[in-house]
């Protein structure tokens, strides 16, 4: 049972508050929805506007998170096409091999699909607006933790266009991204790698059409991967140093197009055409820890890894998820559980230990081993294509970690999409 309130009456309380809009925020206060809690969700953006991390760039969803999206009916609320991902080749710039895996061959008719941000964003925000028992505050941000905490309540400090006022949680719950300040806040460290990448994310148009394969083509400074979108373009991630970051980017079209071409070659045959890219940065941050007294890191607050792989959004979902299925399993036994309860946030990072630290480590180490120029590297990187595409139990954890499945799944993960 939760302790007895001891919040003034005029402080709006929740069994939940979720800080962060985005895509992680977002699924999960739709995940919350039903298990009889109270959710508050606080939002950077005002009504009518998106977050700017639903922009042009291309999500790869697993199966694993086409399964969970479908089932909580954002899926469904797409308006753009999405582009199965039926094959995954690997190789790198130099080196000898490659490794192919193909959705069939492990009885599965894609490995997922990849979805235009924007296009999820909007699919979200229409299915939150279905939502009647939620709570938005929007455009509101988070401003620190009153001094006031109690055992029973979190005490939240966030402002709008009125001024500062205070919010109180069983549960506070940080989804506001790599720069967390509600990590900040709670006294929570973080370890940080820059890779000295930048990212190159736009669309792009080639003599051939996707065919549902996702390429993903490493180099010295970062991957150059095209991902089959739903509109027979291209989702084209390219990566540069980043001191030349910005000269790239401001190259012509024709000059962009010839420099991408010959970092991934003619698979595709030309180049044609391409968008003005968008640039992201290249870091990994692993958040010291992931919980405190009444409080919860998910998606990039918890962690932020390298994007090559596509699996930053997938991890930070099944973050979400784990948590909304504990919570459910909770209120399960007990209608009146407490959310932020700590047996349940120890139980949370039980669960979540093993999808994070193979998911983590797997980035990590293609980044670094694929960025490293060393000559003497160069066999022993054509031998693990090689295995990747040979060896069962390599390619077997390779492709549970593409299909989304690592350590403990959340049930919503496993449903059939």
């Amino acid at each position: 049972m939760p302790p007895s309130t001891d919040a003034p009456a005029d402080t709006p309380c929740h069994d939940v508050l979720i800080v962060g809009g985005g895509l992680v925020g977002a699924s999960l206060a739709i995940a919350l929805d039903g298990l009889g809690v109270d959710v508050g969700l606080v939002e950077a953006a005002p009504p009518g506007s998106l977050p700017a991390v639903f922009d042009e760039r291309n999500l790869s969803f697993a199966e694993a998170t086409v399964n969970a999206l479908t089932a909580l009916g954002v899926m469904q609320k797409l308006h753009a096409p999405t582009g199965r991902i039926q094959r995954i080749h690997i190789s790198r710039r130099g080196d000898l091999g490659r490794a192919l895996l193909d959705a069939t061959d492990h009885g599965r008719e894609a490995f997922g699909q990849v979805v235009v941000a924007r296009d999820f964003g909007d699919a979200l925000e229409a299915r939150l607006a279905e939502l009647p028992g939620l709570l938005r505050y929007r455009p509101v941000r988070f401003v620190g933790l009153e001094a006031g905490d109690t055992a029973a309540w979190r005490a939240v400090r966030v402002a709008d266009q009125g001024g500062e006022r205070v919010l109180r949680a069983r549960l506070l719950v940080a989804a506001d991204g790599t720069r967390s300040q509600v990590r900040e806040a709670l006294g929570i460290g973080s370890d940080l790698h820059d890779y000295e990448q930048t990212l190159l994310v736009t669309r792009l148009r080639a003599e051939r059409a996707p065919d549902g394969t996702a390429y993903e083509r490493l180099g010295a400074h970062g991957p150059t991967a095209l991902l089959p979108r739903g509109d027979r373009h291209f989702g084209l991630v390219h990566g540069v140093a980043r001191d030349e970051a910005e000269a790239v980017a401001g190259l012509a079209e024709p000059a962009l197009l010839e420099r991408v071409q010959e970092a991934f070659g003619w698979r595709v045959g030309r180049f044609l055409s391409c968008g003005r890219p968008s640039q992201y940065p290249a870091i990994r941050l692993l958040a010291e820890r992931t919980v405190a007294p009444r409080a919860v890191l998910v998606g990039n607050a918890a962690q932020s890894i390298h994007p090559i792989g596509a699996q930053g959004f997938n991890l930070g979902l099944r973050d979400a998820l784990t948590l909304a299925e504990l919570i459910g399993e909770a209120r399960a036994r007990d209608p009146a559980a407490d959310c932020g309860e700590a047996g349940l946030l120890r139980s949370h990072v039980e669960r979540r230990h093993v999808d994070r630290e193979e998911t983590v480590a797997l980035s990590d180490g293609l980044a670094k081993l694929s960025a490293n120029p060393a000559p003497l590297l160069r066999p022993l990187r054509s031998l693990g294509l090689f295995a990747l595409e040979r060896v069962p139990s390599v390619q077997a954890a390779l492709v549970g970690g593409a299909l989304g499945y690592r350590g403990h799944v959340p049930a919503l993960c496993r449903a059939p999409a």
